[in-house]
């Protein structure tokens, strides 16, 4: 593959996360998105003139994405649909020959994300991301490097929370939000699983899960608005997860790491405290995380767009990654197994809480819990 030709990307969706991908893709001299796919026109045509007037050539417009990938001259499918149609679309993409870029979650289900992972296999030629853009945020990197170093020691506990605020109009603006079909979830699937997939990054493998979930705050929604749980992991290290979409006026994201050698935590994506016994400095302990972050390099990447502009974000990181994982034939720093765990995660938890007991990750991947259904309605593959 040509290095300097950019890759022909066809964004399906275009709402609120299709948009935000089609305008980081037009500002990446490695992206040209050529195709729009959405059932609802005015949505697709919105996006393209606003594409135009980031001097990206006017794409072409489809209504389905069979019709896209028919006409051909596709290089990469982002899936930026409702979450319960992730891995369908994503599936139909890959068994086309391209390469394909899914939103989070992967799906609101695990046997389709399971299809997905099997078909992905079959082909090592073609990559899968998902996207989990705040591993690529200079915090997360830094964090993730002193872990890789041994620099916390043994790693003994963390602590994730997610303590947001969505109004009653934020749920009642679509039908489809707070439905266990298309969204998947509530506070931990929809807005939660970024900082979840942080939290499996920096301890490994989750074993078991103990959870408690509830609706307290707000009407005409399947899911919840308050997600608790426990999690361990294979290393013993044990994890508090606090997901919300009720913790008015909304104080943002929070996600300690705890370990016999030290201790970091980031805060609404900062490095806000970093401190390790080789770090031992005479200021405020919370002082080393600028100096990591220096000392490391990390910072955020600003890239020249192709009219002279500068534009940087962790999404456009993420889609750097991807883009040279293709052209060198490598995985990307997020894969598919990676959304599936984080997926698996996730439904662990709405298990231990519809079923009152605790749940082991291992078995959610394998399958066992695929039929299984309460006398509350959930079933377990989310419909």
């Amino acid at each position: 593959m040509n290095a300097s030709t950019p890759l022909r990307l066809a964004v399906v969706g275009c709402g609120v996360i299709g948009r935000l991908h089609a305008e980081v893709a037009a500002h990446s001299p490695d992206l040209d998105v050529v195709a729009l796919v959405d059932p609802y026109a005015p949505s697709a045509e919105a996006l393209a003139r606003r594409l135009e007037d980031l001097g990206q050539t006017a794409p072409r417009i489809y209504g389905d994405l069979a019709a896209a990938l028919e006409d051909g001259g596709i290089d990469i499918v982002a899936v930026c649909t409702l979450s319960g149609t992730h891995a369908s679309l994503a599936l139909q993409a890959l068994e086309a020959g391209a390469h394909v870029v899914v939103e989070k979650p992967l799906d609101v289900a695990l046997a389709p994300a399971r299809a997905l992972r099997e078909a992905a296999d079959a082909r090592p030629g073609q990559v899968v991301a998902v996207i989990s853009q705040h591993r690529h945020d200079p915090s997360a990197l830094a964090v993730r490097r002193a872990l890789d170093a041994g620099r916390f020691g043994r790693v003994t506990s963390a602590v994730a929370n997610i303590d947001w605020f969505r109004s009653q109009e934020y749920y009642d603006s679509a039908a489809w939000r707070g439905t266990w079909t298309l969204d998947g979830g509530g506070a931990l699937m929809n807005q939660g699983v970024h900082t979840l997939d942080l939290l499996l990054w920096f301890l490994g493998e989750p074993v078991e899960v103990v959870a408690h979930t509830a609706r307290l705050a707000h009407e005409r929604i399947e899911v919840e608005d308050v997600a608790v749980a426990i999690l361990k992991f294979a290393s013993g290290a044990l994890a508090t997860l606090h997901a919300s979409t009720a913790a008015y006026p909304d104080l943002g994201v929070r996600l300690q790491v705890h370990g016999t050698d030290g201790s970091a935590v980031i805060a609404s994506d900062e490095l806000v405290f970093f401190h390790a016994k080789d770090a031992e400095d005479e200021g405020p302990r919370g002082g080393q995380a600028a100096k990591e972050l220096e000392a490391a390099g990390i910072a955020a990447p600003v890239v020249v767009a192709p009219d002279g502009s500068e534009y940087g974000n962790a999404h456009l990181t993420q889609w750097t990654d991807i883009v040279e994982a293709i052209r060198e034939g490598r995985e990307p720093l997020v894969t598919l197994g990676d959304g599936h765990l984080a997926l698996a995660t996730v439904r662990a938890v709405y298990l231990s809480a519809t079923l009152a007991q605790p749940i082991r990750v291992a078995d959610v991947l394998d399958g066992k819990y695929d039929e299984q259904s309460t006398e509350t309605g959930f079933v377990a593959e989310g419909c």
